[in-house]
């Protein structure tokens, strides 16, 4: 029922950017509208491997991210107010994200979740905590966690920029570049900000 909802989403979005394009649009309201070299409206069929690879990688990695900032947010470890302030933006600017891009990829006819065949492993992509890594950052406290908490999501934004960069470089669809500006923009002055906090 959920994917069926968010590929009507998906459709409607489609169907409002075709609808509220440029004057010079051609693009028939019941039809995908298209890229044209003056940046012009997106299609939702605008994609390729890379674009589609993107997004079913992303997810999982804000998903664990979001995770983390969870965990922060739970009184019971006594995070500062800093790790507290800074896991409620994090989770305030990737569910948003996570969702978008749920919606990009029922969009495109696409599967949500990564194939996991041919020996591919979530922990394997950049940034990402391993089971272990997550069981000790939910079992520490106090200053311990906030040093554990903040040098992990470093690591981990530091992974999501490289995924970001990777896709700007190879992706076609605007929308997708887009994010992935966003992206590194904002997870960058994070770990500048983290790195402040840690002293490094």
């Amino acid at each position: 029922m959920k994917i069926k909802s968010l590929a009507v989403i998906a459709v409607a979005t489609s169907l409002t950017v075709a609808a509220c394009g440029g004057d010079d649009d051609s693009s028939s309201p019941t039809e995908p509208a298209t890229v044209d070299s003056a940046g012009g409206d997106v299609a939702a069929a605008t994609f390729n491997d890379a674009d589609v690879e993107f997004a079913q990688g992303m997810i999982p990695h804000h998903e664990q991210a979001v995770e983390m900032a969870d965990i922060a947010l739970d009184p019971t470890v006594g995070a500062g107010v800093e790790v507290t302030d800074l896991a409620t933006r994090i989770q305030g600017a990737q569910d948003p994200e996570i969702e978008l891009m749920t919606e990009w990829l029922t969009g495109w006819g696409q599967p949500v979740q990564m194939d996991m065949s041919g020996g591919h492993n979530m922990e394997d992509m950049d940034g990402m905590m391993s089971a272990e890594e997550m069981d000790m950052l939910g079992a520490a406290t106090g200053a311990e966690f906030d040093r554990m908490w903040m040098e992990m999501m470093i690591a981990h934004h530091e992974g999501a920029i490289s995924m970001a960069e990777a896709v700007q470089a190879e992706g076609t669809n605007p929308d997708v570049i887009a994010l992935a500006a966003t992206i590194i923009t904002a997870q960058q002055a994070e770990i500048d900000e983290m790195r402040t906090l840690l002293g490094s």
